[in-house]
């Protein structure tokens, strides 16, 4: 069976083409800059030809049918002919609270995503336009939805609820859902199956640009850092995360910024970037706070790892212990000095951290602390659309809806 994942962001698409006899990938790709200048496709085959290409893309539909025809094309494609895909999985960011698992895409279940636009303006309509191109362009293939929120729908309502008065939440349904859902969800699997255990208490981070916790207990999400939006939590990379909402409410009436000005703010110029004033790439701030001494950036590193140390305690505490602590994302999976400054101001957690090994972890599965230690600390690279493609696999053989 061949599964194609699509990610649809608001002017880029990630795709993966999986062969789920084996789950090999058999072709990925980037279509980015959709709708601008400078608009290209890159894809790379299993035995590494790559194909880059630029020119116009006018939107998500027509980017839709570039990747389907360098999937097939004679020279660098993976395919035959289109008929071998078997199914279409797609990441939808906000499923609200109709949605608890991945599901099938039917027009019943499209009317609903609809209605859950105003909860993520930005994601939810490019999510849709690639449902709505794969069904012109591969009209007799069914299609599965994954939501970012569904697997923290299992967290309980004194975790999802907002202090704000109750009719609130039973008229506009404001409350936390958060998001990275099947990255958590997979990560936290992984680290069960290597541990050999099933029942244990597990903190997930998931740290890149976006970047989000999650406790997970007997493998099932009981509390998240991101909110309503992905905007609260940990500092991001141009997300402000935790924030008092007065401070906002001043901001805007002393500079006398709109709305939607107000949310630019908190969410394109603000964390790492705003901090340090340099970028919003944790590469570039870690060289710039630790090879040419730069105060700002150095700020913006140790609010990043307190914030992630507070988050990892409290969740601790809301568990009542834990067994492991999970790191992945790009800047979990990839940075051996956050991971190193995160764990030194939690050791009273019970874990022996093994800086050697700490120092060699990037980018592939390490158990980080020693083999005594009480609590594990695990580095394991996420695979969202591997979790995407099971998914969909699960649900057509179940339920082969065609739209």
């Amino acid at each position: 069976m061949k599964i194609l994942v699509l990610n649809c962001g608001s002017s880029s698409i990630k795709y993966q083409l999986f062969n789920m006899d084996n789950k090999e990938v058999l072709a990925k790709g980037l279509v980015d800059k959709i709708g601008l200048h400078g608009a290209n496709l890159k894809n790379v085959r299993s035995d590494s030809d790559t194909l880059k290409l630029e020119g116009e893309i006018i939107d998500h539909q027509a980017a839709i049918e570039f990747v389907l025809g360098v999937l097939i094309s004679e020279k660098h494609g993976s395919l035959k002919s289109l008929n071998e895909i078997d199914a279409v999985g797609h990441r939808v960011v906000h499923g609200g609270e109709k949605f608890k698992s991945s599901v099938a895409i039917t027009d019943e279940v499209i009317r609903k995503m609809e209605e859950c636009i105003e909860l993520a303006p930005l994601h939810n309509p490019p999510n849709l336009k690639g449902i709505y191109a794969v069904k012109a362009f591969l009209p007799g293939v069914p299609q599965a939805g994954a939501f970012d929120t569904a697997f923290h729908q299992t967290m309980p309502a004194k975790s999802y609820m907002y202090a704000i008065p109750y009719s609130l939440y039973e008229k506009y349904k404001i409350r936390r859902y958060g998001f990275h859902g099947s990255s958590h969800r997979y990560v936290s699997g992984r680290a069960c199956e290597i541990l050999g255990k099933k029942d244990i208490k597990v903190i997930t981070c998931h740290l890149g640009n976006g970047s989000s916790i999650a406790a997970i207990q007997n493998g099932k999400s009981v509390d998240t850092s991101m909110g309503l939006t992905p905007v609260e939590g940990l500092i991001m990379g141009t997300r402000c995360g935790d924030i008092d909402a007065g401070a906002l409410t001043y901001l805007m009436d002393k500079e006398e910024i709109s709305l939607n000005a107000t949310n630019t703010l908190i969410n394109k110029h603000s964390g790492m970037i705003g901090i340090s004033g340099i970028s919003s790439d944790m590469r570039e701030i870690e060289d710039a706070a630790l090879n040419k001494k730069n105060e700002r950036a150095k700020l913006a590193l140790d609010m990043f790892h307190y914030r992630i140390r507070k988050y990892i305690g409290a969740y601790a505490a809301a568990m009542n212990g834990v067994d492991a602590i999970v790191f992945t994302g790009g800047i979990g999976e990839n940075s051996v000095h956050s991971r190193y400054e995160i764990c030194k101001g939690l050791t009273f957690l019970g874990f022996d951290f093994d800086t050697k090994k700490n120092e060699t972890a990037k980018g592939k599965e390490v158990v980080l602390t020693k083999e005594d230690s009480k609590v594990k600390v695990i580095v394991i690279p996420t695979n969202e659309e591997l979790v995407i493609a099971m998914d969909t696999m699960e649900i057509i053989k179940k339920q082969p809806v065609v739209i």
